[in-house]
């Protein structure tokens, strides 16, 4: 026996034998073909009305918005606290700036751009480094040492 199929029989109104009909006179279709694909479209989205499946592809769609939109804020984030630190690292009790300062000061711009670069391809978040320091017991400095 070549052909595996089984043959089933089945009444349809007469608008959709018409319709079967049409379909099955382009070139490549049977009705078989047609039905039993039509069959396996049913049972797949069994239990699952195209509204379910409408709603489920937009919620998709909306999650993965979400995700850039954390990605970002993440960014910005981790952008603003590497900014900070180097703000209050290079300003500490720092007089008028002169030229030199300012050269410094657009050095200093370069590293935090690439700072946070490298931040955030390693992936890791100099928030979350920071948290696991204050976290950790400290070593006194060498000058608290010898007091």
């Amino acid at each position: 026996m070549p052909d595996s199929k089984i043959r089933h029989q089945c009444m349809l109104e007469p608008r959709l034998s018409e319709r079967l009909n049409a379909l099955a006179c382009q070139p490549g279709a049977t009705k078989s073909d047609i039905m039993a694909k039509a069959l396996e479209a049913f049972l797949d989205r069994r239990g699952q009305s195209d509204e379910d499946a409408r709603y489920s592809e937009r919620l998709d769609r909306l999650s993965r918005e979400n995700g850039r939109i954390r990605r970002n804020t993440e960014l910005l984030i981790e952008s603003l606290a590497v900014f900070i630190r180097y703000y209050f690292m290079m300003h500490a009790n720092k007089p008028v700036p002169d030229k030199a300062a300012q050269a410094l000061a657009h050095q200093t711009f370069l590293q935090y751009v690439n700072q946070v670069g490298r931040q955030i391809a390693k992936g890791k978040s100099l928030l979350a480094a920071n948290d696991e320091n204050e976290a950790a017991p400290t070593s006194p400095s060498p000058t608290e040492a010898h007091k």
